[in-house]
């Protein structure tokens, strides 16, 4: 992973990355986005800029390490990797968990909110398409 790639949140919790422009009318976007979009997109980061410099110096000392011990080197990495994965599983759990509990209150929630929180499905899917 490059020192570009997005990292999370120490707090398990993941920013929303929404446009600087907002849609027109209460229903989601049915056409795909373009090329330019996604790019746009798949440039923000899915997490607060401090924690990025953390987890790029934790990459960094992982990385550093290689030289001296790669097997270990590469566990490190196996474990950098695979908590930034669980911080972004445990993001998207817990909106899901408040949209559910808004639901089982009986509450709709707003079409905006729904919408919202399908922009945020729709821009991780295509970014983990993209891969």
């Amino acid at each position: 992973m490059s020192t570009q790639d997005p990292q999370p949140e120490s707090t398990g919790s993941i920013r929303r990355v929404e446009s600087s422009t907002a849609a027109s009318g209460s229903s989601v976007e049915e056409t795909p986005p373009s090329t330019e979009t996604t790019e746009s997109s798949s440039r923000q980061s899915l997490f607060a800029e401090e924690e990025l410099s953390v987890l790029r110096l934790r990459w960094d000392e992982v990385q550093s390490g290689f030289v001296d011990d790669p097997r270990e080197c590469v566990q490190k990495a196996d474990g950098l990797v695979s908590d930034v994965v669980d911080r972004l599983t445990t993001g998207f759990s817990e909106a899901r968990s408040r949209l559910e509990e808004q639901w089982a209150r009986g509450e709709e929630g707003s079409t905006e909110d729904l919408r919202l929180a399908l922009k945020r499905y729709r821009e991780f899917f295509q970014r983990l398409l993209a891969l």
